[in-house]
């Protein structure tokens, strides 16, 4: 129950201290960005080196930084989907989910990481 607490307290710190950056930066969309992944990272982080220790930690950065270019292609991918065979939105995310776990396991097997 303390690490839900602990959690809860050092995530809403982190989170507040990105909006309050999020928010001084132009133009305001970019206060979304700042506002909940990196805070959220950050906090679980934390958690994991206390935790577990910092090799466990390290893991979990690999993973997340996999993720997060994984996140940037799907991204890109949808647009273009979208854009070129003007496909809905439901189909063109579906089909774009499988180039994001090909690419966030390939970025994640290319970095040593666990799979």
């Amino acid at each position: 129950m303390t690490e839900y607490i602990v959690r809860f307290l050092v995530g809403g710190a982190v989170v507040s201290a990105f909006a309050m950056l999020g928010d001084l930066l132009r133009p305001k969309s970019f206060a979304g960005l700042f506002a909940a992944a990196p805070s959220v990272a950050l906090a679980t982080l934390g958690i994991a080196v206390h935790q577990h220790g910092a090799h466990y930690a390290t893991l979990q950065a690999q993973a997340m930084l996999a993720g997060s270019i994984a996140l940037a292609v799907y991204s890109v991918v949808v647009c273009q989907i979208l854009v070129r065979a003007r496909l809905r939105a439901l189909p063109a995310t579906l089909l774009s989910l499988v180039v994001w776990l090909i690419v966030a396991f390939g970025v994640l097997t290319l970095a040593g990481g666990q799979t």
